[in-house]
């Protein structure tokens, strides 16, 4: 970014009203001077020479004539998004995958590897580090980086980005990974759950486009879901929102990770399916199971779901049992929240069409019928790297918020500004 060069210095007032203005673009809610006063409500005057500063700071650029509306046609306007960087990463109990975006949360590239984040915070934290290293190589200046958003497959205080008593997590409780990132990058830093990042993701820029309730849900290691309520992300008051998890829908003789028993993570993750295909494998009550067992010394849940797939009867039992056991947590959610699509996403759903049509089955059946009226269930699909570009909406979103912005605006970028995580 070029800075503002020949920008004078706006005081904090006038650079409140630069958010409006340049969210409403980004958006495609408004793309020209007059439509920018329609969808503001700010006065002609002002909307022009926020925007003229806009221009000058290298966040806008003008581009062909719009429409005419009677008088000398407009310019329309459009977001750079080229004008910094964000790198992302997402955690889950086996994956990592990391990204560098522009600020559209568009991929410039992305790697994904195998890890285990039982390994701890420092270990698995450092490679994602080391692979930021590599991609911020190459002819990518680092004073372009704006920021680093990373999701986590556990419970974030999202005010200040820790994990909190993290399930699947073991090491990663008050772990600092704000912290961890910015004294190696210099750049501010925000820290999620993985699975609000997932449907921030689908949201902005994939199967959830225009609708404004939206859940959500990954049946992955663990379970959880992700709430867009009237549009905006809803994390609750700290940031636990959606964690349906650990919703009570199992007996007590079930113990969870977590401490507490009867846990729907419990009942029909992904942890659960492979302690039930083992137990399965071992009865002999599943050939196919039985041979995965022998031949690698335990069983997943992908293999529970590749055994489905192929007809093995006990294998699709068990995705059955599942699905029916998500579909009635998902029920209580569509009763209370009302969504007009629900997404099932992770490495469970990805056991195709009879997972999915058992969770629909019973979530239209236990959830009440005006809830259900125009309610879409449907698979996100595998690979679409929602996640990672949730994380970087999730940067920008904070980065061009009214109150960040008039942190950084006056000095033309962000970059370098650890500290505007904390405000």
């Amino acid at each position: 970014m070029t800075g503002n060069i020949g920008n004078p210095a706006l005081p904090g007032e006038q650079v409140d009203s630069l958010a409006p203005i340049l969210n409403a673009v980004r958006s495609g809610k408004a793309l020209t001077r007059p439509e920018l006063v329609r969808a503001t409500g700010l006065g002609r005057n002002v909307v022009s020479q926020r925007v003229d500063y806009l221009l000058g700071s290298g966040l806008l650029v003008e581009g062909a004539t719009g429409p005419s509306q009677g008088g000398r046609a407009p310019r329309q306007l459009a977001f750079r998004a080229s004008a910094g960087q964000v790198l992302v990463a997402e955690l889950g109990a086996s994956s990592l995958g990391v990204a560098l975006t522009d600020l559209d949360g568009r991929v410039a590239s992305a790697l994904e590897e195998p890890c285990d984040i039982n390994a701890g915070p420092e270990l698995i934290l450092d490679r994602v580090g080391q692979l930021f290293g590599q991609m911020l190589e190459g002819g990518r200046p680092a004073a372009s980086l704006w920021g680093i958003g990373v999701g986590l497959p556990g419970p974030v205080e999202f005010a200040t980005g820790k994990p909190v008593v993290p399930p699947i997590m073991p090491g990663w409780d008050g772990f600092d990974v704000r912290a961890f990132f910015q004294d190696r990058f210099s750049a501010p830093v925000w820290v999620d759950n993985e699975v609000n990042l997932m449907a921030l993701g689908e949201f902005r820029d994939g199967l959830a486009r225009g609708h404004s309730d939206i859940v959500y849900v990954k049946v992955g290691t663990g379970i959880g879901a992700g709430l867009i309520s009237q549009g905006r992300l809803h994390r609750g008051a700290l940031g636990s929102a959606g964690d349906i998890g650990h919703i009570r829908m199992g007996p007590d003789t079930v113990v969870c990770r977590c401490g507490k028993r009867g846990c729907l993570e419990a009942m029909a993750g992904g942890a659960a399916l492979a302690r039930q295909g083992e137990d399965a494998a071992r009865s002999g009550k599943s050939r196919l199971l039985a041979a995965v067992l022998a031949e690698r010394g335990s069983v997943s849940a992908r293999d529970i779901a590749e055994a489905g797939r192929r007809g093995d009867a006990d294998a699709t039992d068990l995705l059955l049992h599942s699905a029916r056991e998500v579909g009635e947590a998902v029920s209580l959610l569509v009763n209370v929240f009302n969504p007009s699509l629900v997404l099932i996403g992770g490495g469970v759903a990805d056991a195709g069409d009879l997972y999915l049509a058992e969770v629909r089955r019973t979530v239209l059946g236990s959830s009440l019928p005006l809830a259900t009226r125009n309610l879409r269930i449907l698979a996100s699909p595998t690979g679409d790297q929602a996640g990672l570009r949730g994380a970087a909406f999730m940067v920008i979103d904070e980065l061009l918020s009214g109150r960040l912005l008039r942190e950084w605006i006056n000095d033309g970028s962000p970059a370098g500004r650890a500290e505007l995580a904390g405000f």
